[in-house]
């Protein structure tokens, strides 16, 4: 994630201790045709004063690709 500009934010909820849990999707490989470019989708975990307090990459695609 870091280094990587964050391209949409796919989902977001509160946490039971004040904090936010974000979706970030992120184009991690860049390609011609665009459509063939590699998408990753993160989830961020912030709490309640903005610090990290955790990422992990949950999923990879490439941007041509849809959800079933």
């Amino acid at each position: 994630m870091i280094g990587r500009t964050p391209e949409a934010v796919s989902g977001i909820r509160a946490l039971p201790d004040g904090g936010w849990s974000v979706l970030i999707d992120a184009v991690e490989l860049e390609r011609i045709p665009a459509t063939t470019s590699i998408i990753a989708t993160y989830r961020v975990d912030i709490d309640a004063t903005g610090a990290l307090c955790g990422c992990e990459r949950l999923r990879r695609y490439t941007r041509g690709t849809t959800d079933m």
